[in-house]
């Protein structure tokens, strides 16, 4: 016989008024802007919402983590093309790529990993 379990307890994160938190990337010497969401202790998945300010592009750079990007506004633009507002693209983890924002505009989505995140750039400016 199963016994009901407790309800489990929910972790809400109201991203319209977090505060946005530094994302420090000393490779390229950059300072990305998140929202932490989820931060998975036991598998290293997390989930932030992030932003790339118009022009920003993240160079060439692999990851040994899987990792999706759902655009919630502006254009992502990667190196097979531009996604926008809806998209849901989802970066194989090993492979090389390099992803930002337009010339245009910021783009702001959520970023998940399978794992734990690390990158390594392939020409580090730093």
């Amino acid at each position: 016989m199963t016994t009901a379990s407790e309800p489990v307890e929910l972790v809400v994160t109201d991203t319209t008024t977090a505060e946005w938190e530094d994302f420090p990337v000393p490779a390229i010497g950059a300072v990305l802007e998140h929202v932490p969401l989820v931060d998975d202790a036991e598998t290293g998945m997390m989930v932030v919402k992030m932003v790339y300010r118009a022009g920003f592009t993240n160079p060439w750079h692999t990851h040994p983590c899987g990792h999706g990007i759902y655009v919630l506004s502006g254009t992502l633009n990667t190196h097979q093309g531009t996604y926008g507002p809806g998209s849901f693209v989802w970066f194989p983890e090993g492979g090389s790529m390099e992803h930002g924002a337009t010339d245009d505009a910021d783009c702001t989505f959520l970023f998940i990993t399978n794992k734990p995140f690390d990158i390594h750039h392939l020409h580090p400016t730093t």
